[in-house]
């Protein structure tokens, strides 16, 4: 699945987080694209990308939503965009069952036109210190 346009990714990734799916994610990555998980997971493809986000959805983050804040958007040209997203983290759990609390977190995303709309090339979802 592609985009669109680059600021139509925030609403996109939450709607397939809160869905806990990993394939919907995935398809919004190039084939080769790069992902760098809230875990520290690093995977190279859009198959790696499913396989970790899909443990990463069925693990620590069964329960877990996503509210999306700030957005920053950054053209490139035609050629490209950088897109910089807060979102609030709930419902974690740790590992003995503790709730987390809220998480602030950052998606930053290099998104490039694809055959049939917007990708992402790489991204990186972490946690805002």
């Amino acid at each position: 699945m592609s985009l669109p346009a680059p600021d139509t990714l925030p609403r996109v990734f939450a709607a397939a987080w809160g869905a806990r799916d990993a394939e919907a994610i995935a398809a919004l990555f190039a084939e080769d694209a790069d992902l760098l998980t809230l875990t520290g997971a690093w995977a190279e493809g859009r198959a790696a990308i499913a396989a970790i986000l899909a443990g990463e959805l069925a693990g620590a983050f069964l329960r877990a939503r996503l509210v999306t804040g700030r957005t920053k958007l950054r053209a490139l040209g035609q050629d490209g965009a950088v897109l910089m997203q807060r979102f609030v983290l709930s419902g974690v759990r740790t590992e003995d069952g503790q709730d987390a609390g809220r998480i602030g977190t950052v998606l930053s995303a290099a998104l490039q036109p694809g055959p049939e709309g917007w990708e992402i090339a790489s991204a990186s979802f972490c946690i805002e210190s």
